[in-house]
């Protein structure tokens, strides 16, 4: 399962600049503020998201013990939103609940990723 993503593999090691290039600012459409050597950051709302150079690369959705964190992102058009990604060639995995509507997302690391409404 790569969501639509690239392989992002370089020499067999994982090669963070176009993880992070297609993956966060084609992708999910996310501004790069700073890139120096050995990270890289992504404008996120009024903060921004750090994306280091040492990331394992995995092939499917990393467990809560191996990442128990999980990048949830509100949003106001939900289904705008999510036809926006698949029309991206991102794979979005719906699911409702009592509390709300997300979408799940992982990205080439196999970390979980979220829109919400």
């Amino acid at each position: 399962m790569d969501g639509g993503f690239l392989n992002y593999r370089k020499n067999n090691k994982f090669n963070p600049y176009k993880f992070y290039k297609h993956c966060y600012t084609e992708k999910l459409d996310l501004n790069v503020r700073e890139r120096k050597e050995g990270l890289s950051k992504l404008d996120f709302g009024d903060s921004y998201l750090m994306i280091e150079d040492n990331g394992v690369l995995s092939t499917s959705e990393k467990n809560r013990s191996q990442n128990p964190m999980v990048i949830r992102i509100e949003v106001d058009y939900f289904e705008e939103t999510v036809k926006e990604l698949e029309q991206r060639k991102v794979k979005v995995e719906v699911h409702t609940f009592n509390w709300g509507i997300i979408g799940v997302i992982i990205d080439p690391e196999g970390n979980r990723i979220e829109k919400k409404y």
